[in-house]
Formats: structure tokens, sequence, C-alpha cells
């Protein structure tokens, strides 16, 4: 039988957490898949350690692939057109498995597969084996669209699997001289859609937040990359249909957070506003904040 899920590792420079990862899928209880490595642009010895791991695994095939460094999401563009499984699994370079992710997550596929309407399926991402990473529903399972998350409890880090076919629809918009752009506008595209995921409450899926992750300085990623930030801005205005005030602070946050970037004038233009629009979002944050500052409690 051929691999049926395609582990997607993006990595740059995290050769010193690759192994890690690696002996999470030498542990597996099913090898229905094949370990793919997306290099985006790496300078340290990672080449070198993924060739070292081809030629001792025996368990599952292993491919590696070095692109010039465009950040992640453009990592997984590529990823997604060199994968051979049709189940895609986005799994980071410093993050690991569960010795029953991948036969956790072929059983539940099979109990969609009949059903065009999903994109896939998700697990639980934990701290550990037995401590849950954000909140989760009651019961065994869920069916929502990304949209329908927070209502749902679907809240935190996920372990989304996502069937290659039908992310190839959706690739990651990429701008020039950006490096940084939020998976939600993705994933959110594809519920805007009408596309589900069968959300099971099994954590297969152990996170590390190092302090030179993406999380850990998210901010800062935002700030370096405006039209990104601004996409997912407008995109997020859009699918949640927030209320003046939440836009007002939307477009506020926008402001202070790439002012130190870009100017005044090319910040309206990436919101897709005018000037005067974003001057009175930025006027109105500051009255509500003086207004609630003397209204008495």
């Amino acid at each position: 039988m051929g691999q049926l899920i395609t582990v997607f590792t993006p990595t740059y420079n995290r050769a010193n957490t690759l192994e890690c990862l690696y002996q999470s899928l030498c542990k597996q209880t099913s090898y229905q898949f094949e370990w793919l490595v997306v290099d985006d642009g790496s300078t340290d010895n990672t080449k070198e350690l993924i060739r070292q791991l081809q030629k001792k695994c025996t368990l599952f095939p292993i491919r590696y692939f070095k692109k010039e460094n465009g950040g992640k999401h453009t990592a997984i563009n590529t990823g997604v057109e060199l994968a051979k499984g049709f189940l895609f699994f986005i799994v980071d370079s410093d993050d690991y498995l569960m010795p029953d992710a991948i036969a956790s997550i072929l059983k539940w596929e099979q109990s969609i597969s009949a059903n065009d309407s999903f994109a896939g399926v998700s697990g639980n991402r934990g701290y550990s084996a037995n401590q849950l990473i954000g909140e989760t529903f009651e019961g065994d399972f869920i069916d929502a669209t990304a949209l329908e998350r927070e209502k749902l409890l679907i809240l935190g880090d996920k372990a989304e699997v996502y069937y290659t076919d039908v992310l190839k629809r959706y690739p990651f918009p990429v701008f020039e001289n950006e490096r940084f752009l939020t998976e939600s506008i993705v994933w959110n595209r594809m519920a805007e859609d009408g596309y589900k995921l069968r959300w099971f409450n099994q954590i297969i899926y152990i996170t590390e937040y190092r302090d030179d992750g993406l999380t850990k300085h998210y901010v800062q990623l935002l700030a370096n990359n405006p039209q990104g930030y601004a996409l997912d801005v407008k995109e997020r205005i859009r699918l949640f249909h927030y209320s003046k005030q939440r836009v007002d602070s939307e477009y506020f946050n926008y402001h202070m957070t790439v002012k130190n970037n870009i100017g005044f004038a090319d910040k309206a233009k990436c919101l897709e506003i005018s000037q005067f629009r974003l001057a009175k979002a930025i006027f109105c944050y500051y009255l509500r904040v003086l207004i609630r500052k003397v209204t008495p409690k």
C-alpha cells in the first residue's frame, strides 16, 4: 500500500530539534505515511542530518527539498505541490507526535471519506500527553468549520490534517519581501466555502513553544509583514462581521503595530481604506479610551 499521509515539516535552522520528531515518527503504530521536509533556506546542517536519516530509515520514506527562504507559508505551498499522500499533516520541526497519531488520523478519516463537504480531520495538541493546549468540547468528535471554532470551544492550536487535493485549491498568498502570513487566512477561506473538519478529542501532537519560534514573536512578525497582516485584518472583518467599534480597534491595532515600518498612506492602502477612515478609527479608539477613564464606575 502507498503512503496515505504526507507528514510535512517546514524547517529553518532546526537541525537540533528534527531528531526528536524523527524518533516519534519511528515509534508510530502505522507507517502509512511519508515524511516530507521542506527546508526554507537553512544555514545550519539540516541537509546533512536529513541525508543521514534517509540512509538509516527503513520504516517510511523521507524526502527533502531545499528552497530559498520565504517563510513557513511559502514552504507549505511547496510541500502541497510535492506531497504524495492524499492527506497532508503539518508537523513543525520542534514538535513531535504521539505513537498512535497516524493510526488515529486514518481511522477518523475513514468516518468522513464518503462526504465531500469535509476538508479533513483534526486531533488535539498538547503540552504533554495529558495536558491539552487550549480548550475543547465534550464528546468524542464534532463537525464544524474553522469559522465555528470559538462558539464550539474548539480553542487553541489543533492538529489539523487536510486533504491534499483540497489544499491545492487554496494556496497561501505571497507578498514580495514578506516572510510571514498567518495560516488562519487559508483555513478561514476553506470554511467560507463550506468545508468542515471532523474534530476529534484526542491528543496526537505535542507542541513546545520555543523562545525562537513563530508564536513567541508573533507581534513582531506582524509588524515586519504589513501586507500579510492587513490581509488578515480585512478578511477577519469580512468573515466575522465585526461591529464598527471592533473594526476601529482592528484598524488602530494595525496602525500601532506597523507604525515603525510603513507610513500612514501605505497603512491605509494596505487596508484598502481612505486615510480619513483610518484617522477616524484612531480618533474613535482614543475617544473611547478617554471616556472609559472619566466615567465613574
